[in-house]
């Protein structure tokens, strides 16, 4: 894996941070590729329940790095870059959504262009109070390429996503938390300690039923009423009939905390 990802698992909680400080974390499509790995792999082992997104330094992610991006062909054709998107950074939103375990971001610093909207891609996010984000890619004169256009009017809506993205404004933390970009802003020493204690929460619960709350949210955004009762009473079955879910009954009743098992 790149130097520029750091990856690690701790207590069921796994950590990707991006690794380019010196780059206020701009990201390179080496750098992509990585993490999309670390993605994969979070996906595929037992020992992670919560995966855990931030940036090394005084910045979250400053976006591509353009500098990087135009090494090579100096006029690369509509198809190449097109192909950047697909074959690199788009594996990024691809992964995340076919991911049940939970994704916390820890907006740290700066959050610009896609660097902002690898952010919105995660399931919660916490914000740095120093922290400022903005959808910047008008002032480059070009469009949010890895589904900050699909992310962004799903959590502040229609109007307000169009103006963040026709002005390129950038916004304080505790604007984005009123307008409903991040869930929380924390002085910028407690984001860390507040973001792992609501993870290893998270990572200690019922595996089953966090997976399948995500997947009925996420499904039920795409879906109608009946579909999205009819899928959640197949998953009400299943959850219902789990180890976890008859350890938390004894639990209650026995007034002490539950030891689930994730089966």
């Amino acid at each position: 894996m790149s130097d520029d990802i750091l990856f690690e698992v701790d207590d069921k909680v796994a950590t990707i941070t991006l690794n380019r400080p010196d780059k206020r974390n701009a990201f390179t499509l080496e750098m992509i590729d990585a993490w999309a790995a670390a993605l994969e792999a979070c996906h595929e082992r037992d020992d992670v329940h919560v995966v855990v997104l931030t940036g090394k330094g005084r910045a979250f992610c400053a976006g591509g790095d353009i500098a990087n991006l135009l090494k090579g062909p100096t006029a690369k054709s509509a198809l190449e870059r097109k192909h950047e998107l697909t074959q690199h950074i788009h594996r990024i939103p691809l992964l995340l959504e076919r991911m049940d375990k939970p994704v916390l971001v820890a907006i740290n610093g700066a959050a610009a262009g896609a660097g902002l909207d690898m952010a919105l891609m995660g399931d919660i996010r916490y914000a740095a109070a120093s922290a400022r984000l903005g959808e910047s890619y008008i002032k480059m004169g070009i469009v949010p390429g890895d589904g900050g256009a699909y992310y962004l009017p799903r959590l502040v809506g229609l109007a307000r996503a169009l103006e963040l993205l026709w002005t390129g404004d950038f916004i304080d933390a505790h604007e984005a938390e009123r307008i409903g970009l991040v869930n929380k802003v924390l002085p910028d020493d407690e984001l860390m300690p507040y973001t792992y204690g609501v993870a290893r929460k998270i990572a200690q619960g019922p595996t089953v039923a966090v997976r399948m709350m995500k997947r009925a949210v996420y499904q039920g955004l795409q879906s109608d009423l009946r579909t999205s009762l009819d899928l959640i009473s197949s998953h009400y079955g299943i959850v219902a009939s789990s180890e976890d879910h008859a350890e938390a009954v004894a639990a209650f009743l026995e007034k002490r905390e539950p030891a689930f098992k994730g089966r």
